[in-house]
């Protein structure tokens, strides 16, 4: 595990933060602005002391202020990357990789030029290189350290969407292919959603919520931290089944299968998908005579108290073993003639996804919303 419990003033600002992640997979620390989540990583990193707690990862305790332990930043092994590449200027791309390098291994060093698409980069210097390959240089060196850990600090705030769009795809292709944990600062939604496997809100200096990117995407009590417009679920699907008369594909979850214009991957593959609640019609009954074929029988678990004319609805249409969480947002209007309220049955026909897909490379991101059809 990942074990941070800290406390500390950064002159107004107080920091009080504690939390569990686990020591693999990506985790990320979202919140506005001025909320703590870089204080929080410059914590681990070594760079701020705290005034209180204790910090361990993988069972080796880096901080612990009861014991007197505080390792320095070089004993920690861990990767920084910070929101802009900070490479040597008069280094080559291979010198850069190879200088943080505990040993030269070519083997290592080959996969993640592959992993990260530096091949025909090597021989440049930093100074011809745009934002997002050096962003990848950075990562590149920083995994070639051999660090127990990876911290990313905003690493795609400098770049505009082109370069971000360039860049997504590589760090997301970390996630299944090294064996490093990652700590991912953003106040990006769409990057968390697209990334991370757990999520850490930081609020005002303390952890508001810890839990799966599923999980807390969709509470309704967390919207004000997670954003009201990125409002929707994110739901774990298995590759079921084609289609192949209609271009179809089937993605099973407990409780129904969703189709999809077809993938072309193999039966089993896993996949998540991102449904906002403005993409889900509801119905009090059973739909007929529509060009929607993904409708899910379900029931209503919550209403978001409002005052305005829209109102948002957490539905279940999941099984009673493994509830399925889905989002949608009606005006009051709807809820009333619908006779809508918390426990009524539900009919919940969604409209479109977006879909996270492996490519042949390997790499996972969020790509083309579809219509699921």
């Amino acid at each position: 595990m990942i074990e941070v419990d800290i406390e500390t003033k950064l002159g107004a600002f107080a920091l009080a933060a504690k939390f569990a992640a686990p020591a693999s997979g990506v985790t990320a620390l979202f919140g506005r602005s001025g909320t703590g989540k870089t204080s929080v990583v410059n914590a681990l990193a070594g760079l701020i002391t705290p005034a209180r707690g204790r910090i361990a990862v993988r069972g080796e305790t880096l901080f612990d202020s009861e014991r007197r332990i505080n390792l320095p930043p070089e004993k920690r092994r861990l990767g920084y990357i910070f929101q802009e590449g900070r490479l040597f200027p008069h280094y080559s791309v291979r010198g850069n990789l190879l200088y943080g390098a505990k040993r030269f291994d070519a083997a290592a060093l080959n996969r993640i030029v592959a992993l990260l698409g530096l091949g025909e980069l090597l021989h440049r210097r930093p100074g011809d290189l745009s934002g997002g390959e050096k962003q990848r240089v950075a990562i590149g060196r920083a995994i070639l350290a051999e660090p127990q850990l990876l911290l990313m600090d905003e690493p795609l705030a400098a770049l505009d969407a082109a370069r971000k769009e360039e860049i997504l795809p590589f760090i997301a292709a970390l996630r299944g292919a090294l064996d490093i944990p990652v700590i991912y600062v953003s106040h990006a939604m769409e990057e968390v959603i697209r990334l991370a496997d757990m999520l850490v809100l930081v609020d005002g200096g303390r952890i508001a919520a810890t839990g799966t990117v599923e999980a807390l995407t969709s509470r309704i009590d967390l919207r004000p931290l997670t954003g009201r417009f990125e409002a929707g679920a994110v739901i774990r699907t298995v590759l079921r089944g084609h289609d192949k008369a209609y271009g179809l594909s089937e993605l099973a979850f407990p409780g129904g299968r969703l189709r999809v214009p077809h993938i072309d991957l193999p039966l089993g593959s896993k996949l998540r998908l991102r449904i906002h609640a403005r993409d889900v019609v509801l119905a009090a009954t059973a739909p007929q005579g529509l060009s929607i074929r993904n409708a899910f029988a379900g029931r209503v678990v919550e209403i978001s108290p409002e005052d305005g004319p829209l109102v948002d609805l957490r539905l279940d249409i999941g099984t009673p073993a493994e509830p399925v969480m889905l989002w949608a947002r009606v005006t009051q209007r709807a809820l009333a003639d619908l006779r809508l309220a918390v426990g009524s049955p539900v009919h919940a026909l969604v409209k479109t996804v977006a879909l996270e897909r492996p490519s042949p490379g390997g790499e996972r991101a969020f790509g083309e919303t579809y219509e699921a059809g």
